[in-house]
C-alpha cells in the first residue's frame, strides 16, 4: 500500500488535550436534551481528535439549573432514590421535590447516567460545574457559550 492511501488516526495521550471552559444556560431546556449535550462536550465527542480512553472533553458550567424543564408529569411520577447502607435505608423523593431541594443534583444525576461507567467517567463528571442562578464563580476562565 502506498503512502497516499494510508491514513493516520490521531490518538491523544493524557498530557496532550487542550481543555476549554464552556457554559450552557439550562433555563427552559428539557433535562434529557440538556444532559445529552453536556455529556457530549464532557466526553470530547465534539472535537475531531476525540480519543475514547483519554479525558479530552472540556469543562462545562451549567447555569440556571433551577429553571430546567421536564415534559409531561415526570416531576411528579419519576423518583430518584439512594440507599443509606442501613437495613430499610432506601430513601426516595420525586424529581419535583429534588428540583426544589437541590436542582444541581438533578442535572448532575442526568448527566452522570450518560457518561461512561468507569473511572474515566467519574473524572469527566468532575469537569462539570452546576450553578442554580446565572452568576457563577468561573468567570475568570472566560467560558464560551454552548448553543442548543
Amino acid at each position: 500500500m502506498s503512502d497516499l492511501h494510508r491514513r493516520q488516526t490521531t490518538l491523544l495521550n493524557p498530557q496532550s488535550p487542550s481543555k476549554k471552559w464552556r457554559y450552557i444556560d439550562a433555563s427552559g431546556q428539557s433535562l434529557g436534551r440538556l444532559a445529552a449535550e453536556v455529556a457530549t462536550v464532557l466526553m470530547g465527542k465534539h472535537k475531531p481528535d476525540y480519543t475514547p480512553h483519554v479525558d479530552c472533553g472540556d469543562y462545562v458550567v451549567v447555569l440556571n439549573a433551577d429553571k430546567v424543564n421536564m415534559t409531561g408529569k415526570k416531576f411528579d411520577h419519576k423518583v430518584a432514590w439512594h440507599y443509606t447502607g442501613y437495613p430499610s435505608g432506601r430513601k426516595t423523593e420525586s424529581y419535583g421535590e429534588l428540583k426544589e431541594r437541590a436542582p444541581e443534583k438533578l442535572v448532575a444525576l442526568a448527566v452522570r447516567r450518560m457518561l461512561p461507567k468507569s473511572r474515566l467517567g467519574r473524572v469527566m463528571l468532575s469537569n462539570m460545574k452546576v450553578v442554580r442562578g446565572s452568576e457563577h464563580p468561573y468567570a475568570a476562565h472566560k467560558p464560551t457559550e454552548i448553543k442548543i
